[in-house]
């Protein structure tokens, strides 16, 4: 078994974009295969939800080797809802320190503006059980998140501004990532009070429907941002099979192998990126990998200890709610942004950033995978 680091990162823009999903990865891919010196592929990982019903366009993997130009080398699409890209990149990972692969490609794109809200949501509810009795009465991913903030909110005294500091974090973040989706400026009392989605979630505690692709190299040895370990875990899709509706197993279980593997815990983390479809789900994942008590992370938020100052800064990009969510990229995107922190050329800079974890779910607790780095030479 050996080392193996990130030696080029890419990225496209997050939004409304007139472009193809395979112009997007593409352009991602080169930019990350100019910053890892060209070397040789030997194989293309692609992370992508719904290419073949949004984006009329399946093979991403094929298309990919071919239009750069890498020959016949083994590639692959992956799917895992919202984790696809986390997933993707696991396997890779996975199979260069193994040793069968010296240097992989790893890509995540989605294409989702330019249909209509109804198809792009029916597209989206795939990820749910629909062959159950949930599924059947038309439960949401805003309604399942939804239920979780009610419930906290119940459990622990939160309230809805506690979702609206989430948001508001995440915004002035965004604001100086020139790659985000939204770059404007807004306050907790727009927040609190924009349009509802679903009881107690507005327009900003939802994360956006996004156009982007991300890349990275990976390659065998000590060359780059070096990848500590990898954790995965399964969750069930099934709210009425959950135990405890504020414990999503899934993120909890794939940290816990993930630290275990690392040989580090919580508090050797400088600065994690984190899946924040909801702002709900932020305060959940946060408390799950460990970085502060079960209950207690609305507190954190409200004490200003997710930020820069605090004990941990949470995803410094400006998050899904604010960086964008286009599915398939955004556990790519999630790296990059560690990449760049431990690079020390990220937006939003963390001071002596060491340490970065990424983690990307997937459903409403079905995948989970955790990843964590370290900076080179540290």
């Amino acid at each position: 078994m050996s080392s193996v680091s990130v030696i080029g990162r890419g990225i496209t823009t997050f939004g409304k974009k007139d472009e193809s999903i395979k112009s997007m990865l593409i352009k991602a891919c080169r930019e990350a295969l100019l910053e890892a010196g060209r070397p040789n592929v030997d194989a293309v990982f692609v992370g992508n939800f719904a290419s073949g019903s949004l984006a009329n366009q399946e093979i991403l993997g094929s298309v990919l080797t071919n239009e750069l130009g890498l020959g016949n080398v083994p590639s692959v699409k992956m799917e895992g809802a919202c984790a696809s890209g986390g997933l993707a990149f696991r396997q890779a990972y996975q199979l260069v320190k193994a040793g069968e692969y010296k240097t992989v490609l790893v890509a995540g794109a989605e294409k989702m503006t330019g249909l209509d809200t109804e198809t792009v949501t029916n597209a989206i509810n795939l990820a749910m059980d629909n062959d159950s009795n949930e599924g059947s009465t038309g439960l949401t991913f805003p309604g399942f998140f939804g239920v979780l903030a009610n419930r906290y909110m119940y459990e622990y005294g939160a309230e809805k501004r506690h979702l609206a500091m989430v948001a508001l974090k995440n915004r002035e973040y965004a604001i100086a990532n020139p790659i985000a989706q939204f770059r404007k400026e807004t306050s907790l009392e727009e927040i609190i009070n924009s349009r509802l989605i679903t009881d107690p979630l507005g327009l900003f505690d939802c994360s956006p429907i996004s156009d982007g692709a991300a890349a990275v190299v990976i390659q065998k040895g000590q060359n780059g941002v070096e990848i500590l370990s990898s954790g995965q875990a399964s969750g069930t899709p099934l709210m009425q099979e959950v135990e405890d509706l504020l414990h999503i197993s899934a993120t909890y279980e794939s940290a816990q192998k993930a630290y275990e593997a690392a040989g580090l815990g919580p508090k050797d983390i400088d600065v994690v990126e984190l899946h924040d479809c909801f702002s709900m789900t932020e305060i959940i994942a946060i408390e799950e990998l460990g970085f502060f008590e079960k209950g207690k992370g609305w507190e954190a938020l409200e004490a200003g200890l997710t930020k820069h100052g605090g004990i941990i800064p949470v995803n410094t990009s400006g998050g899904l709610l604010s960086k964008g969510h286009p599915i398939g990229a955004t556990g790519i995107a999630q790296i990059v942004q560690i990449v760049d922190q431990l690079n020390e050329k990220a937006a939003n800079q963390v001071e002596n950033a060491r340490i970065g974890l990424a983690q990307n779910l997937g459903g409403t607790g079905a995948y989970s995978t955790v990843h964590i780095f370290r900076k080179k030479g540290a």
